[in-house]
């Protein structure tokens, strides 16, 4: 027997570009959109019938309308509208997720004073938000992408298992990279809650703990980058983390007479990937907002 074990769809990456102008300084929000929608959905999969599909066209145009009648202030409002908004708008959906990334500017200076409408693209890392909408109520999980962090030293890597394989020396001392990718889920989709003053501090603590761990592992690092999160973030109930190895090897000059230990060559790939996630103990959220993974 064959039968269609799940359905869902959207409109994925809709840019978008919100300017609100307030005289002569204007300020100015860039964002690129994903929408998914589920629910009674068989009919169009197995008939053709699209009676309840709301075309991907019609949630590009809603994302563009409501950030006209609502503005963009911090994407996880926005996010939680849009999602709120197909669920409440049209019968046959049950959940909607809306997934936003945020590609940061600055003000560029003019005559030694911010300028009041010209900008340059800023940022460390690109801010992510998604909201997820349904009957069992709202979760939010904010995050950033391409966070580029390196310690030149603090880090070391030895002490594993070796097998017929193994030609990996066991370092004392090395370079530790990596570019963050991290989640964290809310307990609550809150309207209330500082959106902007939580994304703020979580990302100081990821880069703090970072850079003030000694590091065994790039494994032990990740866990306590979650950990002080979670310590210093009451709101935050689980922190998902993907840390890729930037790998920095020492160039060998020892056939010039030459010291190796300041001059490396870095490495794109292959690469270790170390992933995990670090939450509270404790109940899964009356809301039925459940871990990070669990979108659906």
């Amino acid at each position: 027997m064959v039968t269609l074990a799940e359905a869902r769809y959207g409109k994925a990456q809709t840019r978008i570009v919100r300017v609100c102008r307030d005289g002569d300084r204007h300020e100015f929000k860039d964002l690129n959109v994903s929408v998914t929608l589920a629910g009674d959905l068989a009919d169009t999969y197995l008939t053709g019938d699209n009676a309840k599909v709301l075309p991907t066209d019609s949630q590009k145009n809603t994302v563009y309308a409501k950030a006209a009648e609502h503005g963009v202030d911090q994407i996880e409002d926005f996010a939680l509208l849009l999602a709120r908004h197909f669920v409440d708008s049209q019968q046959p959906i049950h959940r909607a997720r809306v997934d936003i990334e945020e590609y940061r500017w600055e003000r560029v200076s003019l005559a030694g004073e911010p300028a009041p409408h010209s900008f340059a693209r800023a940022g460390r890392e690109t801010r992510l938000a998604s909201a997820t909408y349904g009957r069992g109520g709202a979760r939010v999980v904010s995050g950033l992408t391409g966070l580029v962090l390196l310690n030149t030293t603090g880090s070391e890597f030895r002490g594993y298992p070796r097998d017929r394989y193994t030609t990996l020396p066991e370092a004392g001392d090395r370079i530790l990279a990596t570019a963050v990718d991290a989640r964290w889920r809310h307990a609550a989709a809150d309207a209330d809650t500082d959106w902007a003053d939580s994304y703020a501090e979580a990302s100081r603590h990821l880069v703090e703990a970072f850079a003030g761990t000694y590091s065994r592992s790039l494994q032990q690092t990740l866990y306590a980058m979650g950990e002080r999160v979670l310590r210093h973030r009451p709101e935050i109930a689980e922190v998902r983390l993907s840390l890729p190895n930037k790998h920095h090897l020492p160039v060998d000059l020892t056939p010039f007479g030459l010291s190796s230990d300041e001059v490396f060559v870095a490495t794109d790939r292959p690469y270790g990937l170390v992933e995990g996630t670090v939450c509270r103990g404790g109940a899964e959220p009356a809301d039925g907002s459940g871990p990070i993974d669990g979108a659906w």
